[in-house]
């Protein structure tokens, strides 16, 4: 793992949200992006080297939704840039490490994603991203 990419931040009401965030970063986010596979919409701010990614459910279908109404507003994931998320993923399976996804999918922020499931991360639920480059 490289170094943490984003706090993924699940929100009720993204425009609401992301307006707090506007006044407490001091910036507006760079890119409002849908991510279909996921149902959901964010809102990416970066600060310095880091990023908030607000998360808001499409429908209630989202695991953003269901995620809201089982624990309320609040981070939802951390995420971790690989160099090479397929070898990342051996090697957390490798170690024991549950992975919610076999194969690597498209994310946000031109990105491909896994989630590492959170029983085995002490209730944390982890994302690998690994940038995706266009030739």
């Amino acid at each position: 793992m490289e170094k943490i990419d984003h706090i993924g931040i699940a929100v009720k009401d993204l425009e609401q949200a992301s307006k707090l965030y506007e006044m407490l970063l001091g910036v507006k986010p760079y890119k409002t992006e849908q991510v279909i596979s996921e149902h959901v919409t964010t809102h990416f701010f970066k600060v310095g080297e880091s990023k908030i990614e607000l998360l808001n459910a499409l429908n209630t279908d989202s695991t953003i939704s269901k995620f809201i109404d089982k624990k309320g507003e609040g981070i939802h994931h951390i995420a971790f840039a690989v160099a090479d998320i397929y070898a990342e993923m051996q090697r957390l399976k490798d170690l024991g490490f549950v992975l919610l996804n076999e194969e690597p999918k498209q994310g946000a922020d031109n990105k491909l994603i896994c989630f590492v499931h959170p029983k085995t991360t002490t209730g944390v639920l982890i994302e690998l991203c690994q940038e995706i480059v266009i030739p």
